[in-house]
């Protein structure tokens, strides 16, 4: 599990993001437990992640935005065109008490690319 933290702020708000090999729901799911067995990730306000797996040929996007609509697509999208197969990434966001509209989407895809420059 890869974790970078203070990968960005704005008005309040504090974005870091993870990620690690998952080759299953299953395996995202224990990624995601393993994750917030941290207190400062469990409550966090969102935890957002996706998921490409690649079975026999076939691809299947899995993803999930907890509450930060249209994150989770944001992740699956760049994974797709990274090629990024069987590997969760969490972008994790702590609410700072300003709603940041669009500009959420822009951060979301800045610690995603954060993430996949510092895994090469």
């Amino acid at each position: 599990m890869r974790i970078i933290e203070n990968v960005l702020s704005d008005r309040g708000s504090k974005y870091a993001v993870s990620g690690g090999p998952a080759a299953s729901r299953e395996a995202a799911a224990a990624f995601l437990a393993e994750l917030t067995r941290a207190k400062k990730f469990a409550r966090a306000t969102h935890n957002s992640w996706a998921l490409l797996l690649e079975e026999d040929g076939r691809r299947e996007g899995v993803k999930n935005d907890d509450g930060e609509a249209g994150a989770g697509a944001v992740i699956l999208r760049m994974l797709e065109r990274e090629g990024l197969v069987n590997h969760i990434v969490v972008v994790t966001r702590w609410y700072g008490g300003v709603k940041l509209g669009g500009d959420r989407f822009r951060h979301v895809t800045e610690a995603v690319r954060v993430y996949l420059a510092e895994r090469g």
